[in-house]
């Protein structure tokens, strides 16, 4: 048994505890987890550190003795259990705590023992957008676009790889020195991507993206103010006169929200095909049919890409097709597809701007080995492509549509771009930064909204 040791006055001094490697027990469902985690603010000192050390051997001690009993326990009785076993060694052991720091060893310990351990707030915070975890003394973390940085409460990187490993588990994915880097879905659809050493020089580093229970509509993003009552009535208009769309914009722009709200727009009466690496849509329609690529086993054995998806949907009697992000060869059958009757299909494409949207395409055409010269693939591009939403973030972590672009044909061997609707910020009454989409032209080119009155 550990032992931990306090000052001659009996207040809180630092100490050392000794504890013994000792492998974890079963995984409980952390959507299960009913403990009630106190508010604390200085409570997570080092002698409660110590602490939470000692009762975690006591607790894995006595569970390695209960076996088969503790696999079968409920959330609730487990819950029961711990409380119960550390109130005993503490109070038993008389180390001068009060009841909200037991209440809070007992309630970290629960944490990790059934769940994701100091993972488990982060997780649950319904605000936190992004967990970023560079080595286990620096977390950080994204709310409404901006990052600050979260006190770390993990003991070490081996502490931080047994809560990752726990996560993977169910996935069945392996990460270690022979397969450093993973990345996976969890079972609530949020992202996690981990890489470690080699790779990763200063630790494990783990990268969250987490998954909206409901995901936002057109009306939430307007009231966020991403864009006004003119934008969304031409995006409205655009959907249903089947405009193929790409949402363009740089990471963590909101492009996956965007395009969930672009959906909202599609009749109720059609197929829709999504197709992801990680699948992250929620689109608010009732016929989805959700595709999503598959990495390869050892040796790339096995893997099935987005590119292979895209030609496997277009056999399936898709209206449209949605590709999460085009980053790959994909690009060649997208353009296909949305030139040759699957008009109103969509996607996301990392850009800074529409223009770099247009060469990034190009670009990707090329790697995936298209073999006709510049001009023919731009006229195909023309072609298959109707509008570009460009998204970005501003430095306040706002996340607005910077502007609204037609693809409006080929002039001197180069595509024609004309902007719809572009984001200018104006002075308000007291001096304040207000949004504003300025028309710039009266009305479209494109034949399928050129009766949209834009001014």
């Amino acid at each position: 048994m550990s032992e931990i040791e306090f000052g001659q006055d009996g207040h809180n001094q630092p100490a050392t505890v000794s504890t013994a490697s000792t492998s974890g027990p079963a995984v409980i469902n952390p959507a299960d987890l009913q403990f009630a985690a106190p508010k604390l603010s200085e409570v997570d000192s080092r002698v409660i550190h110590d602490v939470k050390e000692m009762a975690h051997e006591h607790v894995l001690g006595l569970i390695e003795k209960k076996g088969a009993t503790f696999a079968g326990m409920s959330s609730a009785e487990l819950e029961k259990f711990i409380r119960g076993e550390v109130q005993t060694l503490i109070y038993g052991k008389q180390i001068p705590l009060n009841d909200t720091e037991v209440a809070y060893v007992a309630d970290s310990l629960f944490k990790e023992i059934a769940g994701f351990g100091p993972l488990e707030d982060l997780l649950a915070d319904p605000t936190v957008e992004d967990i970023m975890i560079n080595g286990y003394k620096d977390v950080y973390v994204s709310k409404l676009g901006r990052m600050e940085r979260v006190q770390a409460r993990f003991t070490d990187n081996t502490h931080l790889l047994r809560i990752v490993r726990r996560i993977l588990a169910p996935l069945g994915r392996r990460l270690d020195e022979s397969s450093p880097m993973v990345d996976a879905r969890l079972p609530d659809g949020s992202r996690i991507n981990v890489i470690i050493a080699p790779l990763a020089r200063d630790g494990v580093v783990v990268s969250i993206r987490k998954f909206r229970s409901t995901p936002l509509r057109a009306e939430d993003l307007m009231g966020l103010g991403t864009f006004d009552v003119r934008v969304y009535e031409l995006m409205r208009e655009a959907v249903r006169k089947r405009c193929n769309l790409v949402v363009s914009g740089a990471t963590s722009t909101g492009k996956t929200s965007m395009l969930n709200v672009l959906a909202e727009f599609i009749p109720p009466g059609e197929r829709i095909i999504t197709i992801e690496d990680t699948a992250e849509l929620q689109l608010n329609h009732h016929h989805v049919v959700r595709l999503e690529s598959r990495p390869g086993g050892h040796e790339g054995a096995g893997a099935i890409s987005i590119r292979d998806l895209v030609k496997n949907s277009l056999r399936m009697r898709p209206d449209r097709v949605v590709v999460g992000e085009v980053r790959g060869a994909e690009v060649l059958d997208m353009l296909q597809a949305m030139s040759t009757g699957h008009d109103g299909s969509m996607g996301t494409i990392h850009a800074s701007t529409p223009r770099d949207c247009l060469h990034r395409l190009e670009m990707l055409s090329g790697f995936a080995g298209f073999t006709g010269n510049e001009m023919s693939l731009r006229r195909q591009i023309a072609s298959a492509l109707d509008l570009i939403v460009q998204i970005v973030r501003l430095p306040s972590g706002k996340r607005r549509i910077y502007s609204i672009t037609e693809v409006a044909g080929i002039v001197d061997d180069n595509i024609l771009l004309q902007d719809l609707y572009r984001h200018e910020s104006r002075l308000g009454p007291e001096g304040q930064e207000l949004d504003n989409w300025v028309p710039v032209v009266p009305f479209p080119k494109n034949p399928k909204i050129a009766h949209v009155r834009l001014t």
